[in-house]
């Protein structure tokens, strides 16, 4: 049995998507890096950085109206009026610290099933630049075989205000599809091997950014000093952590 019926939403989804690009072209300098590089077909997982609430609202901007997506259920640094269009998109929440074994089993079926889903292998939104994978992304894609299509978000943080004059660069770069991969230990050499796999990930995605936003990834050492300040990750351990 299928845990979600994939495609779904899609006239909503449409319109949404429609007004989501009308927005960016209207209200910020907006482009977008590598476009092409989207695979008409599924599977993929879609992975990006995470620095402003706004980025899955980018992330859409490029995906088609059939990609499904996590969202934290109670996102700590997103204001109330963000939060209404993950549930107009209809999004899978994820409950930091308490288990999400519903959300990750939607994961596994729409990718079964040659679907996109988009991710943020950091889990979450808390410091300005690029932070250590959380396990999730590697899970999702050793277990289904679902390549992984590298995006960086840049410039989102400086949407608010908004402004008609001097108006906020944002840019979407995306990469090319790198894998698929695969595990094949168990217990703590599979989790060694789910790390090695998300450090592919992570460096994919760095190389998309500017050095300055890299993290633990730059050429800079002040800048991986400063990353090692803000690597840790602020929530309970959820399920991610027993896989």
């Amino acid at each position: 049995m299928k845990e979600v019926d994939y495609p779904r939403r899609l006239i909503p989804r449409t319109i949404l998507k429609g007004v989501i690009h009308l927005a960016f072209h209207a209200l910020t300098d907006f482009q977008v890096i590598g476009e092409e590089n989207v695979p008409e077909e599924g599977p993929v997982i879609l992975a990006g950085n995470h620095f402003s609430y706004a980025d899955s609202v980018a992330m859409l901007e490029i995906a088609p109206p059939s990609i499904e997506m996590f969202a934290g259920s109670n996102p700590a640094f997103t204001p109330p009026w963000a939060k209404l269009l993950p549930r107009l998109w209809g999004v899978h929440y994820v409950y930091r610290g308490t288990g999400s074994r519903k959300a990750i089993r939607a994961a596994e079926s729409v990718l079964e099933q040659g679907g996109f889903f988009g991710i943020f292998p950091e889990g979450g939104a808390w410091a300005e630049m690029l932070r250590p994978a959380r396990p999730g992304t590697a899970y999702l894609a050793a277990r289904t075989g679902a390549p992984v299509l590298p995006v960086a978000f840049t410039g989102f943080r400086e949407i608010f205000p908004l402004r008609l004059k001097n108006q906020a660069e944002v840019t979407i770069r995306v990469g090319e599809l790198i894998g698929p991969f695969k595990t094949t230990g168990r217990g703590r050499e599979r989790r060694e091997q789910l790390d090695e796999i998300g450090e592919t990930i992570m460096r994919s995605i760095a190389g998309l950014l500017p050095d300055q936003l890299r993290g633990k990834y730059s050429s800079d050492p002040t800048v991986r000093a400063r990353a090692r300040e803000v690597s840790d990750y602020p929530w309970n351990s959820s399920d991610w952590d027993e896989v």
